[in-house]
């Protein structure tokens, strides 16, 4: 239970007046963790560690709990110990997500997260101290951003803290958390703070890595956040799963920063008929632009993926929709909702490059579809007549020459001057089919494909077809001449 500095920490224990008692605790109560480093020092770090498969054993297991218009994630590790981000909304005084820790036998959190002070974020937090701290094994500690509320929600969490005698630390951009081979750096909130210290754009954002799998939690961070990581650590911010910010909200997960993150994955916690309409249609299609299949705890229920360092398994209680534009075709299902989670899809990552597998079971065994094989067919570049007057006559077309299906949603083909175009949510190709792609406009269909564009792309003389999937791996390469 160490909170370790990657270059220097900001670890300070959080002194908060105006509550319950005496408010968080004081370094007289005893409660600072062994060992820690504290520095005065602002964090200065932009670089992620990274990790390689052959450094990791083991199983790290990542559960987005169905908490409805909340959130709550369990991250348990090959090692055993436990990390819980965020309780919970206040409505049900951690009810949900004390009753899911107790049916999956967790008799000990070792590091609680408090993403930020919001109710909806917090909601179980005293519950849950109390019933590790009295009737199991305890809390290690508790890591909080520092801005308070003055919620009785935030009261009541802090009143526990103290009556527990639970170490609390202020956690800030550069701290680092260590559960054996995952490492979780903390990415934001930096020293100072953002945006007049509104409490969503300073939640604790973390990077957990375990060998080439990185997940991404980013609390409700919305766009003053998501700048601030894009101006620290820029592409760094590569992750194989994404958390959305702010249950979806318009004002998160920007294009920008999805570019960035470049995620195989992403996840929605909200509830099915919220409120404040999470998630935003504009967030979800920016996932869609970028053809990011998308989980969401309102249809998908919990959603648990199992890492090995490499490939990852993601089960969900419910089979649903995950084109982010199609979500709300699932039928809901109720916060609490207990029953067994199936395995959906295989994630495999190889550094970035990343491949999406459908998982089918037989009897409850597991077993991936063989790989499909993209190539090149023909390639019709010089048009009849003049090639600016009959753009759809310019084509490549393209062959699935594997045994299986293959989506190729979000594949990008580029000429050898760098020219675009990606194909739609979607698109996949049956063994042995062909589809065209046609340099001008026109309606696409189940076999051609339209890129828009106004004028020749292929020289006829001569050019590189390259494909990418959607994580930018290259997966064809071809000249002709």
């Amino acid at each position: 239970m160490v909170l370790q500095a990657r270059t220097v920490a900001v670890v300070l224990l959080v002194f908060i007046a105006g509550c319950t008692g005496a408010g968080g605790p004081t370094p007289e109560t005893g409660t600072t963790a062994s060992p820690a480093a504290t520095s005065t020092t602002a964090p200065t770090a932009t670089t992620l560690s990274p990790q390689t498969v052959s450094s990791v054993n083991g199983t790290l297991e990542v559960h987005f709990i169905n908490v409805g218009q909340s959130v709550s994630t369990l991250l348990i590790a090959p090692n055993g110990e436990t990390m819980l981000i965020d309780t919970g909304d206040f409505r049900d005084d951690g009810e949900h997500v004390l009753s899911y820790l107790q049916a999956h036998n967790i008799d000990r959190i070792d590091y609680l997260v408090t993403s930020h002070a919001d109710a909806d974020h917090i909601g179980g937090n005293a519950a849950i101290i109390d019933y590790f701290e009295t009737q199991a094994d305890g809390i290690g500690a508790v890591y909080d951003p520092g801005i308070t509320s003055t919620s009785q929600t935030y009261e009541a969490y802090l009143d526990a803290v103290e009556q527990h005698d639970v170490p609390l630390y202020r956690t800030q951009a550069g701290d680092e958390i260590q559960m054996g081979a995952v490492t979780s750096q903390v990415l934001s909130p930096p020293e100072g703070y953002l945006a007049n210290e509104d409490r969503n754009e300073n939640s604790i954002v973390l990077m957990a890595q375990f060998g080439t799998s990185r997940f991404l939690f980013t609390g409700d961070a919305e766009h003053e956040a998501e700048e601030y990581l894009l101006d620290t650590y820029g592409s760094q911010l590569h992750a194989t799963v994404l958390k959305t910010g702010h249950h979806g909200s318009g004002g998160s997960t920007t294009a920008p920063f999805l570019a960035a993150a470049q995620p195989n994955v992403a996840v929605v916690s909200s509830a099915y008929d919220s409120q404040y309409g999470h998630p935003n249609e504009e967030t979800l299609s920016r996932l869609a632009a970028q053809s990011v299949p998308t989980y969401w705890t309102a249809t998908h229920g919990t959603i648990v993926f199992e890492s090995d360092g490499q490939r990852i398994t993601v089960g969900t209680q419910r089979d649903a929709p995950t084109e982010p534009t199609r979500l709300r075709e699932g039928m809901p299902i109720e916060p609490g909702t207990t029953g067994a989670v199936t395995a959906r899809t295989t994630i495999t990552t190889n550094g970035t490059v990343t491949t999406l597998t459908p998982v089918a079971t037989d009897g409850g065994t597991e077993t991936e579809t063989p790989a499909a094989s993209l190539a090149v067919a023909d390639v019709h570049a010089d048009a009849a007549g003049d090639d600016a007057d009959n753009l759809n006559d310019e084509y490549i077309i393209f062959e699935n020459t594997g045994s299986d299906a293959l989506d190729i949603s979000g594949w990008t083909v580029t000429d050898a001057a760098g020219r675009a175009y990606t194909f739609p949510p979607d698109t996949t190709l049956a063994a042995g089919e062909t589809l065209s792609l046609h340099t001008g406009t026109g309606t696409d269909t189940s076999t051609d494909y339209y890129w828009g564009s106004g004028s020749a792309i292929w020289n006829n003389g001569g050019d590189t077809i390259t494909v990418t999937d959607n994580t930018g791996a290259v997966v064809l390469e071809e000249t002709y001449a």
